[in-house]
Formats: C-alpha cells, structure tokens, sequence
C-alpha cells in the first residue's frame, strides 16, 4: 500500500527528538515562542481568544476586499454539502475576531485587548518562509483611537523581540507609514491613477490590472522593472491633512520617547483594504526575498463594515514559521526542552516506589522521564543509561535493588560533576527535588 503524506505546503512540526531534512522549526522551539508570547501579552493586558478556522467566505470579501490577491487567487474556498454556504478556511485572523467582537457584543462595556495564535490558510506556491498553512500570531486592540495605543501596538512586538533574543536595528527594523484617511486617500488614489495612465505601456499585467481597482496596491510591487516608475509616484503624505499628520507625528514621537528607531517608508502599504492611519511592518535581511516578519496597523472601519457599530481598532499579525526561522539563521539560544531527571529502572524492579517516588517530584515541578520498557522488560542498565543520556538530562535517577532496599535512590549527574553520584532518600523527595531543576 503506497505511503501517504502530507499535503504540499502543509507542514508536521514535529518534536526535536524525530530526525528531518527539512530544517523546518520543531515543537520545542514552538512552545518556546508561545511561552514568550504569553509572557509578553500578559504584561500588556492582552487576553486570549480563539475563534473558527473555517467562516463564511463573505466575510473575507467584505474584509479583505474583492480585488486584494488573498481573495482573488489564495482562498481555500468551497460549498458546504449540508447547506450550501460558501465557506473558507481562514486566510487571516483579524477579520474573524472582529466577526466575533461584532456577533457577540465584546465591546459593549468597553475597549478590549485580545490575541490569538493558530493556523491560516493561502492557495499559494510554497517557498520557504511560505506555505499553504501557515501559522499567525494576531494581536489586537479594538476601541481604541488615539495614537498611543498605534505605538504600543510597535513596542509589544518590540518587547517580543526582546524577550526572544532578536535585536532590533540589527536582527529586525522599524518601518512605519501613514495611510491616512479614507477621503485623503481618495485624492491620492485619482493622483495615482492619473501617473500609471499616463506610464501605462511601463506596467505589468497585475498593475494593469489594478489600475482602476486599488492603484495603491501597485506601490507594493516587486517588479524590479517597475521600480523607477513607482518611484515617481505621487506620495500620499502629501495628501495627509492636519489632522492625519498630527496622528502621524504623535505615533512617531512615542517610538522617539523609548529611542526606537524607525524608517519612514512612503511606499510601505499592507495587503488587505480595511487599513487606515498607521501601518507598520519589521522587516529583516536574513530570510532573503522574505523580508517582512511582522506587520499591522489601524483599520478604524471594519467593525462598522462587518456589521458592527462603529468603533477604531489597531493590531498586527506575525508569521510564526518565518520568525522561527529567523531565530534558526541566527542561531539564538533558545532551551532544549530537555528533562530535568531520567529514571533508570532495572529489570525486575517493582514498579510502586519507582511510580510514587516520580508522582512526587513531578508534583514539586521536576521534569523526570521514566524509562519505559516493551514485551521484553525494560532493557540492560547499559542501554538504559544511554536513553537517558540522549534525553539531555542533567541528572539520572536510579532505583537499583540495593538503594530500594535502604529506602533510597542514587543520583547520578550526566552533565555537570564528572558522574559525581549520591544516595537520596525516596521519602524525602520532595524535599531534594528542587535541586535538580535547572
């Protein structure tokens, strides 16, 4: 019977322990990001929230817009057998969460911070740092307007960042842009249209394309033939009015407060219609054409779009698989997951003080693994010793008829102390346990 896998684009992350030629991140450096998120959200008042992997396909088209390139060529899209609604697996997570902030009233007693972390969906070519499930940290804060929160937003992944060993400046950097109004945009998108028009035998089919559709989508190319042209452009800074700068002008004096330092890029958009104001991406040169880790901004309308009443709303979303391997291509430390104890058991020996004896210190916060064995009993002393030292432990614990006797186990370090070994006792555990965390 012929093999299965898994799907292309779809990737098994898998524990560090199951060897694999695709250096794709394994699920010890998951749970070490997730660890640092969580860290990090909850110093900033963020709560958690899931909602569905799959929803109506409308809502995407009303979020996203009907010409952005996720709706267009990247939903996974399909009818349901049972009823005949389209549906669609997610492709983003921002506009589910609002669905959700819209359906059930959350911000009926106020402004929430929220996150979210899980897979999402895109029909797309998959390349590394890009797949057809991919994995999105999403951070948002809804009710809120002012500029403040538009820079608290940029300094939580700044703090996340920190607290996974990335540097900002050098690991990843700053670039923020105003995107300003609705009616701000309107004059800028008639300037632009009116530029590509005349230039239109220098665009490429998707410019031409979107010509008329969302012209501020062209700026955004990565045509190198099409560079010079988007250079010449008309800036939509300067259609800003009063107000939209001085939003502007207070987001950029909050990352000055803190000395983070920042690029403003003129042409830096995001892919997705409902943005407003502020938009910002951290971008890296390490992952080569796969530059951006992080982006988000303010999309003060999509809650009244999706049916809501009208509320402002600021967020970001992060791309776990390309921040990982980030953190791989620059080798940073991150812990091994390794177990604290090993638990070396000879054959024959009965299993009751061995099992209390662990309960115990698991129960004191000790990471132990017991050696476990098959039809044939638990295996030589030899080959138990080498099990435990491949785990990555600090220390063996070994139950030999000898020290169970004496009511006691030997504790062996297999990283630290040459082998240097003691006898303990199985009463106290306890006790000792502390000593063996690291």
């Amino acid at each position: 019977m012929d093999k299965l896998s898994a799907v292309k684009g779809m990737n098994d992350i898998l524990p560090a322990a199951v060897p694999r030629t695709d250096k794709l991140p394994d699920s010890n450096l998951w749970q070490w990001f997730e660890d640092a998120v969580r860290r990090v959200l909850g110093r900033y008042g963020y709560q958690y929230i899931l909602t569905p992997i799959v929803e109506p396909t409308q809502l995407f088209v009303r979020g996203l817009g009907e010409v952005t390139d996720i709706v267009e060529k990247e939903m996974y899209s399909f009818t349901d057998a049972m009823n005949g609604d389209r549906l669609t697996l997610r492709p983003e997570a921002t506009a589910g969460i609002v669905r959700a902030m819209v359906e059930h009233n959350a911000l009926y007693n106020g402004p929430l911070r929220v996150w979210t972390l899980g897979p999402m969906f895109r029909h797309e070519r998959p390349q590394k740092g890009r797949y057809r499930q991919f994995h999105q940290l999403d951070v948002e804060a809804l009710g809120y307007a002012g500029p403040d929160v538009d820079a608290e937003m940029i300094l939580t992944a700044r703090a996340l960042w920190r607290e996974l060993g990335l540097v900002e400046g050098t690991h990843v950097r700053l670039e923020i842009n105003s995107l300003g109004q609705p009616e701000e945009r309107r004059e800028h998108r008639a300037a632009l249209v009116a530029h590509f028009e005349v230039h239109a035998d220098q665009l490429d089919e998707d410019a031409r394309r979107r010509l008329h559709s969302n012209p501020l989508r062209i700026l955004d190319s990565k045509n190198p033939a099409m560079q010079a042209l988007i250079e010449q452009a008309p800036q939509l800074m300067d259609f800003l009015g009063p107000q939209s700068r001085a939003h502007f002008d207070a987001v950029r004096a909050a990352l000055d407060a803190v000395g983070l330092a920042y690029r403003v890029n003129p042409r830096l958009v995001r892919g997705m219609d409902y943005y407003n104001l502020t938009v910002f991406e951290w971008v890296t040169d390490q992952l080569g054409s796969q530059g951006t880790v992080c982006g988000g901004g303010r999309y003060d309308g999509l809650i009244a779009q999706l049916g809501g009443k009208p509320a402002p709303a600021v967020g970001f979303g992060l791309g776990i698989e390309r921040l990982l391997l980030l953190v791989q291509a620059l080798a940073l430390p991150v812990p091994s997951g390794a177990p604290d104890a090993y638990a070396v058991v000879p054959p024959g020996t009965p299993l009751a003080p061995v099992v209390a004896t662990l309960e115990a210190l698991r129960a004191a916060g000790l990471r132990v693994v017991q050696h476990a064995g098959g039809a044939d009993g638990p295996g030589s002393m030899k080959s138990q010793f080498k099990r435990a030292d491949a785990s990555g432990a600090r220390w063996a614990l070994v139950f030999g008829a000898d020290e169970l006797a004496a009511g006691e186990l030997t504790l062996k370090a297999l990283r630290d102390g040459g082998g240097a070994q003691e006898r303990l006792p199985l009463a106290g555990a306890a006790g000792w346990a502390s000593r063996l965390q690291g």
